[in-house]
């Protein structure tokens, strides 16, 4: 299935490819930076930056749109999505931006047209949370945190 999603390109992302599919089987398409060509971003160790992409999107009601960490980034940079995944909702109509941190060891620049997250578009259901007195037992019950690898 094919889904059909409008793209705005702002002017500062106008010279960029739309995000595609980098293979064949990819669920997700890979998010450009659109940062100055002269003004790269440096992320610092520990600090996170928000980077734009230059793109507003116009999801289809019952769709949200997942930002996701690159796995290359994060394997060899520390660099990975801060708020992982960050949802995008079908109303929102602004800039699409990346919140990135860098966990790793050295500073990482973010040069224009880099590669710097996946955008996963995935279908939303919505529910209806209804107040009850009592919610039925389960051999789990109210373990968490752990507790079922314990």
């Amino acid at each position: 299935m094919t889904l059909r999603i409008a793209v705005k390109r702002l002017a500062h992302g106008a010279d960029l490819p739309l995000p595609r599919y980098e293979s064949a089987g990819a669920a997700g398409l890979d998010l450009l930076a659109a940062v100055p060509e002269d003004a790269p971003m440096v992320i610092g160790r520990g600090a996170r930056r928000l980077v734009p992409t230059g793109l507003v999107l116009e999801l289809p009601p019952g769709f949200e749109g997942q930002v996701r960490p690159r796995s290359g980034l994060a394997l060899r940079q520390g660099l990975t999505v801060l708020n992982a995944p960050g949802t995008i909702d079908a109303d929102y109509r602004g800039e699409v931006g990346v919140i990135l941190v860098n966990l790793g060891d050295e500073a990482v620049t973010v040069t224009r047209g880099m590669r710097i997250a996946q955008l996963v578009v995935a279908p939303v259901t919505r529910a209806e949370l209804v107040e009850a007195e009592a919610v039925g037992a389960t051999a789990r019950g109210a373990g968490g945190f752990g507790s079922t690898g314990v």
